[in-house]
């Protein structure tokens, strides 16, 4: 995929997974910690992040292509290195809404989830979602100044 209406599709798909990985990673968060949550929750949660884990991969391969475009500039190597990571911090963010519709699946047929299993889910929904929510937030940065260094004064 390289352009969407004429302008680079990169440009437009970050948007999208700047606002949708954040958002997944607290809905995760918010499943693991707060059972009633996660019982309305859980499944749009669960759909969010295999729509993130796939949007993922596309959104790179976009970047890739437009970085190409634009003739490969040094300024961009940060940028395209940290995004090109960012599918090792979705996928456990969707391994773990996985985790939460089976302890939510376990739930419902009348098999209580133990506390030490609730626990750990809860550990591991804050360090995936966490995670993927701070490499957002270093590839967006990253590419925003190579974008805008030197272009707007402090």
């Amino acid at each position: 995929m390289s352009t969407i209406n004429g302008l680079p599709a990169h440009v437009l798909l970050v948007h999208l997974i700047v606002v949708l990985v954040p958002l997944t990673a607290g809905l995760v968060i918010l499943c693991a910690l707060w059972p009633a949550a996660r019982a309305r929750l859980i499944w749009p949660t669960a759909v969010l992040a295999v729509v993130v884990t796939a949007l993922t991969p596309v959104t790179v391969e976009a970047g890739e292509w437009f970085q190409q475009k634009l003739g490969m500039p040094p300024v961009l190597d940060e940028h395209a290195r940290l995004g090109r990571q960012m599918l090792y911090f979705v996928v456990p963010l969707a391994v773990s809404a996985a985790l939460l519709v089976l302890a939510h699946i376990r739930q419902g047929r009348g098999k209580p989830t133990g506390r030490a299993v609730v626990a750990v889910l809860a550990v591991v929904a804050i360090a995936a979602g966490g995670a993927a929510a701070w490499q957002t937030y270093r590839v967006g940065d990253s590419g925003a100044h190579a974008v805008w260094n030197g272009v707007v004064d402090h």
